[in-house]
C-alpha cells in the first residue's frame, strides 16, 4: 500500500459514499465546484514522483551520511547535552505527546499544563524572578520580547536600548530585527570600557557573555534603574545553579533557552526559549502562561491564563504577534530538571565547570593568554594572527571551536565534553595536557533552586516513567482519537516522517558547525524550500521563521523592505479583513505599519466595495493586504483574484495568510492567484506556511512549528535568509532539526498523493457540513453551498433559545470522546470544525453522531433544567462513582452518552475549570506542599 494511503484517512469506497452525501461524481467534480476557475491550477505539480516510506528513509540516510557529527566546542547558547533516555521515548518520540494540540481545552490537557507548570516553576527558581512564562520560540525571540516589554513598562521616555556587546551575535540580530520598524534605536556598548548611555529605556545584558566571561552586573543594574530603564538579563540556566541569579542582583526580567536540558542541538532548533519577570510585570508577559486554578468541585486545575492568545482579542493593539509556545521542548526540558533534581543539575554544572578550568589550566601552563579569569563553561583564548590555525587543527581533530577573530578563539564545554576532548583541544593549540583541576566559579550561589517535591520525588528511571504515563494518561491527543480544530490543521504525524528528528546526524548539529560539515542539511533544505516553491507559485522561500507568527512578521518585514528600496517611504498602511486571524493585526504592527479593517459582507467574503473604499482612502499610503485563503470562514471566495489585482493597481502587495493551504495544494497556487484571467502573473507577492499544519510538522501541545515566508522574486532579496531585513530567529534555518518531516511528507506523497489529499480534506469538510446542516446552521458557504476544508456550525439561535453555549457543548464533546472544534472563532458562539484528510469515515461519522445526540440533549434540557449533562459538562469518574447522585438525569448519561465505547472511555481528570478564579488569583508556579493536603 502507498504511503498516501495509509496518510489518507477514508479508503476509496468510504470516499465514493462520502461524495453521494455531499452529492458529486468524484473528487475533481467537487473540487472543479468549490474552487473558483479564475485561480484553479490544472497543470498538476512538478515534484519527484511519490516514494515508498522505505525509499524516503533511504535517501534521509543518505542525507544525514552527508553531515558531519563533530564535537561540537563552539557555544554561543548551543551545547552538547545528553537527553535521558527515557526522556527521549517517552516524551520526543511519543505520540501521546507530540500530536496534542495547544491547552485550550484544559480539562483534557492536565498533564501537559502540570508539565508547563514545572517549566515556569524551574525557570523562575533558578532566575530568581517571580514568574515565568511557558516558553518562548527560542532565545533570540525571547530577548526581543524582553525589549518590547522593557519599552512598555519602563519610566524612560528614551527610544535607545542598549545592548551588551558581549551578548550573543544571534540575539543582538533578532533585536535589530525587531527595534528598527518600531523606532527603537539599538546601541551595542562595551560595558566594560565606559559607562551607560545617559538615556535609555532597557538594558540586556549577557550572563556569562558570549565570551565566556562572568561579571557583576549589580553596579551597572542600579545605574540602569536610577535612568528609569528595565534591565534584561540573558542568562545560562545551567550556569545558574552555580552563579548568583538575576533576580538577587534586580534584574527585571530575564530571557534565554532551555536547549541544554536534554535538547538536541538540532542545527538550530527547535528549542524551548524562557521569559521571566519580577513581581508586577507578570501581566504583561507576552505568550502563554499556565496558572492554577480550581474545577467545578473546587479541585486543584491548571490552565492557561491572563493574556494568551491575547493577538486573537487586541489584534492591532496586541502588544505580540507570538500565539505558540515551544511546549513538547519546555516538557522535556522541565522533565530533564525533574528527572536530576537540583543536585543532579548542580552536579552536571560542577563537571562542565571543571572541565572548562581544566582546560583554561592547560592553555595558561602553555603560555596562551584568556581573555578573562571568571568563567562558567566557556573560555577566550588569545592567539595573535593564530586564531584560524588553530580552529583547522582542531577540526581536523574532530573538534569545532569558535573563530572570534584573528587573534582569539572561543572553546565551550558542557555535557559531553570529556578529558579526550580537552586533549585534542590542547592539542590543536600546541600544548601539552595537565591533570584535572576543580573550578572556582566566581560569583557563587547560596540560594537554593528546585524545592518542590516534584524535583526530588522521580530520580529512579521506573518513578519517571510512570510520572510521564500518568501526565499523558491524563491527556487528549490525535493518538486517542480525532482533534477537529478549525483554522488548525491536526492530522496525521507519520512515524516514519518523525523517526529521522532523533537521528544523530540531523539531531546532533550545531548551526554554526562549518559548510562543510552540513552538506546534507543543506542539500535538505534547499530541496524542501524547492518543492514548497513549486507547491505555492511562488519564486523563494526561507525557512529561517521558526513559527508562522513570525513568518508573517518575516513577510510583512520583506514588504516594508521592498517599499523603501523605492524610496516608498510612505508606504506603511496594510488593509486587514476584518475575519482575518488575529496575528495577522498584531504582525502588521510590529512591522511598523498602520492596520485599516476592511469590512466582510454578510456571507463572511471580504466586501470588495469596502476595500476599494479603503484604497482610496489610504492612497499612497498603501503597503499590502493580508488575508487568509480560503477564508478564516472556511469558504473559498471568488473575488480573490479581483482583489489581488485591486491592490497592485494601487501600488500594495498581497499577503496571503497561508494557514489554510491544506484547501489548495495541488488545486491552486497563491503565487498564481488570477494568472489566467489577467493574462500574466499577478497573484500574490508573499505567503508564510504553517509546516505545523499543511506539511505534517505535529503540534507538539502548542508547539514546534516551522512557519517558512515564501515571496516573488522581487521580494527574494529581502527575505531573512538572503540578508534582508534581518534575522526572525536565532538559527540560519530557524528549527532545522524538524524539517526532515515535511520532506518525507512531501517525498512520500508525491504530487498525485498531496493533490489527492486536498480533495479528500476538502470533502470530509463538506461531509461532516451535509451530515451536521440540519442539525446546526453552517454558517458560511461558497460556490454551490460547497464550504473549504472547514465549516462553521453556528449555535447563537440554539444559545438564545435555550442558554446552552458554545462551551456546554465542548465540554460535552469530551465525555463523547473528543476534543472539541474551535470555540468562537472567527465567530462568537460558534464551532469551526476541520476534519483534515486523516480521519477515516467512521471517526467522521462517530463525530456526526455525537454532535447529533448532544443536539438531542439540548432538546431535552427543559425538562431537567439547568441541572443538566452540558452544564454539568465534563464528567469525571470520581463524579459518577460518588456515593451520592443527585442529577435529575441517571449516571450512564452522564458516563456513557451514545456511541461511547466502554472498553475505550477516556475520563478527563478535572470537571470544568473557573478561568476568572485563575486569573483572580494568579498563581504560575507549582503550588507549596501544604496546597496538596
Amino acid at each position: 500500500m502507498s504511503f498516501a494511503a495509509r496518510h489518507i484517512g477514508p479508503s476509496a469506497a468510504e470516499q465514493r459514499r462520502m461524495l453521494e452525501a455531499v452529492g458529486y461524481a468524484s473528487l475533481d467534480a467537487l473540487m472543479d465546484a468549490a474552487i473558483p476557475e479564475v485561480i484553479r491550477w490544472h497543470d498538476g505539480l512538478d515534484l519527484p514522483p511519490a516514494a515508498t516510506e522505505e525509499e524516503a528513509l533511504a535517501e534521509l540516510r543518505a542525507l544525514a551520511a552527508r553531515n558531519t557529527v563533530a564535537v561540537s566546542m563552539i557555544g554561543l547558547g548551543y551545547h552538547g547535552t545528553h537527553t535521558p533516555a527515557v526522556i527521549r521515548r517517552n516524551v520526543l518520540e511519543n505520540p501521546a505527546w507530540y500530536t496534542a494540540y495547544t491547552p485550550y481545552q484544559p480539562e483534557i490537557s492536565q498533564g501537559r499544563l502540570e508539565a508547563l507548570l514545572n517549566f515556569q516553576t524551574m525557570v523562575s527558581d533558578l532566575t530568581g524572578l517571580t514568574t515565568a512564562n511557558a516558553s518562548m520560540l527560542d532565545e533570540g525571540t525571547a530577548a526581543a520580547e524582553a525589549m518590547t516589554l522593557a519599552r512598555r513598562a519602563s519610566r524612560s521616555r528614551s527610544q535607545v536600548y542598549v545592548v551588551d556587546a558581549d551578548a550573543l551575535p544571534q540575539t543582538i540580530s533578532v533585536i535589530r530585527t525587531r527595534a528598527e520598524p518600531l523606532g527603537i534605536t539599538v546601541r551595542v556598548v562595551d560595558l566594560d570600557a565606559g559607562p551607560l548611555p545617559d538615556e535609555l529605556f532597557g538594558l540586556h545584558l549577557q550572563y556569562p557573555g558570549a565570551s565566556g566571561a562572568v561579571r557583576d552586573h549589580a553596579a551597572l543594574v542600579g545605574a540602569a534603574h536610577e535612568a528609569g530603564a528595565l534591565v534584561t538579563v540573558a542568562a545560562d540556566l545551567l550556569a545558574l545553579t552555580l552563579l548568583r541569579p538575576p533576580g538577587e542582583i534586580g534584574a527585571d526580567i530575564a530571557a534565554g533557552t532551555t536547549q541544554r536540558f536534554g535538547v538536541p542541538m538540532g542545527f538550530g532548533g527547535p528549542h524551548a526559549g524562557y521569559l521571566v519577570v519580577r513581581a508586577g510585570l507578570e501581566r504583561m508577559l507576552p505568550g502563554r502562561l499556565v496558572g492554577v486554578s480550581r474545577d467545578a468541585d473546587g479541585a486543584r486545575a491548571y490552565r492557561l491564563a491572563l493574556q494568551t492568545r491575547e493577538q486573537h482579542i487586541r489584534r492591532e493593539k496586541a502588544t505580540s504577534n507570538i500565539c505558540t509556545a515551544q511546549v513538547l521542548l519546555a516538557v522535556m526540558a522541565s522533565m530533564y530538571a525533574v528527572y536530576h533534581g537540583p543536585a543532579g543539575l548542580r552536579a552536571i554544572a560542577s563537571r562542565v565547570a571543571d572541565r572548562a578550568a581544566t582546560l583554561a589550566a592547560g592553555l595558561r601552563a602553555g603560555g596562551v593568554g584568556l581573555a578573562a579569569d571568571g568563567f562558567f563553561d566557556t573560555v577566550t583564548a588569545l592567539v595573535p594572527g593564530r586564531a584560524r590555525e588553530v580552529v583547522g587543527a582542531a577540526a581536523a581533530r574532530g573538534v569545532n571551536l569558535r573563530l572570534v577573530s584573528d587573534d582569539a578563539v572561543g572553546i565551550s564545554c558542557d555535557e559531553t565534553t570529556t578529558p579526550a576532548h580537552l586533549e585534542a583541544v590542547w592539542s590543536a593549540f600546541g600544548v601539552p595536557p595537565v591533570d584535572p583541576v576543580a573550578a572556582t566559579v566566581p560569583l557563587p550561589r547560596e540560594s537554593g533552586y528546585l524545592t518542590h517535591p516534584v524535583f526530588d520525588s522521580h530520580h529512579s528511571e521506573t518513578a519517571m516513567l510512570r510520572y510521564l504515563r500518568r501526565l499523558a494518561d491524563k491527556d487528549y491527543a490525535l493518538d486517542r482519537g480525532m482533534i477537529p480544530l478549525g483554522s488548525c490543521t491536526m492530522k496525521l504525524n507519520a512515524t516514519t516522517e518523525m523517526e529521522p528528528v532523533t537521528w544523530p546526524e540531523f539531531a546532533d548539529l550545531h548551526p554554526f558547525a562549518p559548510a562543510a560539515q552540513v552538506a546534507g542539511y543543506t542539500a535538505l533544505i534547499s530541496q524542501l524550500e524547492g518543492w514548497l516553491a513549486e507547491i505555492t507559485g511562488y519564486d523563494a522561500v526561507s525557512v529561517q521563521p521558526n513559527a508562522g507568527s513570525q513568518g508573517e512578521l518575516a513577510g510583512l518585514l520583506a514588504i516594508r523592505a521592498y517599499h523603501l528600496s523605492r524610496g516608498d517611504t510612505g508606504r506603511d498602511v496594510c488593509l486587514i479583513p476584518s475575519s482575518a486571524h488575529g496575528t495577522n493585526a498584531a504582525s502588521a504592527v510590529m512591522a511598523g505599519m498602520r492596520v485599516v479593517v476592511v469590512a466582510c459582507d454578510a456571507d463572511g467574503n471580504v466586501d470588495l466595495a469596502d476595500l476599494d473604499r479603503r484604497i482610496a482612502d489610504v492612497g499612497d499610503a498603501l503597503a499590502a493586504v493580508m488575508v487568509t485563503y480560503p477564508s478564516t470562514h472556511g469558504v473559498y471566495e471568488t473575488g480573490i483574484a479581483s482583489l489581488c489585482a485591486k491592490v497592485h493597481d494601487a501600488g500594495g502587495q498581497v499577503y496571503v495568510d497561508g494557514a489554510n493551504l491544506n484547501a489548495l495544494v495541488g488545486y491552486a497556487k497563491p503565487g498564481r492567484f488570477g494568472e489566467l484571467a489577467a493574462g500574466g502573473l499577478s497573484g500574490a507577492d508573499v505567503s508564510h506556511l504553517n509546516l505545523h499544519k499543511t506539511f505534517c510538522i505535529p503540534h507538539g501541545g502548542g508547539g514546534p512549528g516551522v512557519g517558512p515566508v515564501a515571496v516573488r522574486a522581487h521580494l527574494a532579496p529581502f527575505l531573512p535568509s538572503a540578508g534582508g531585513p534581518g534575522l526572525v530567529s536565532a538559527a540560519p534555518h530557524g528549527s532545522a532539526g524538524i524539517l526532515p518531516i515535511p520532506w518525507a511528507y512531501l517525498r512520500m506523497m508525491g504530487p498525485d498523493g498531496l493533490t489527492r489529499a486536498t480533495g479528500v480534506a476538502v470533502l470530509a469538510a463538506n461531509y461532516v457540513a451535509t451530515r451536521l446542516r440540519e442539525h446546526y446552521p453552517v454558517l458560511y458557504a461558497g460556490n454551490k453551498g460547497l464550504v473549504a476544508h472547514e465549516c462553521i456550525l453556528d449555535l447563537r439561535p440554539i444559545t438564545k433559545a435555550t442558554g446552552v453555549t458554545v462551551d456546554d457543548v465542548a465540554k460535552r464533546l469530551i465525555d463523547y470522546g473528543f476534543h472539541a472544534p474551535t470555540m468562537s472563532f472567527p465567530v462568537a458562539g460558534t464551532l469551526m470544525v476541520e476534519p483534515t484528510e486523516s480521519e477515516d469515515l467512521a471517526e467522521l461519522d462517530r463525530f456526526c453522531e455525537a454532535m447529533i445526540a448532544i443536539r438531542a440533549e439540548i432538546a431535552s434540557v427543559g425538562s431537567w433544567g439547568g441541572d443538566n449533562p452540558l452544564a454539568n459538562a465534563p464528567h469525571t469518574a470520581g463524579m459518577v462513582t460518588a456515593d451520592e447522585w443527585t442529577h435529575p438525569y441517571p449516571r450512564s448519561v452522564a458516563a456513557y452518552p451514545p456511541g461511547v465505547d466502554r472498553e475505550a472511555k477516556y475520563w478527563p481528570p478535572v470537571r470544568r475549570i473557573d478561568g476568572a478564579f485563575g486569573d483572580r488569583n494568579l498563581v504560575c508556579a507549582c503550588p507549596p506542599v501544604d496546597a496538596y493536603a
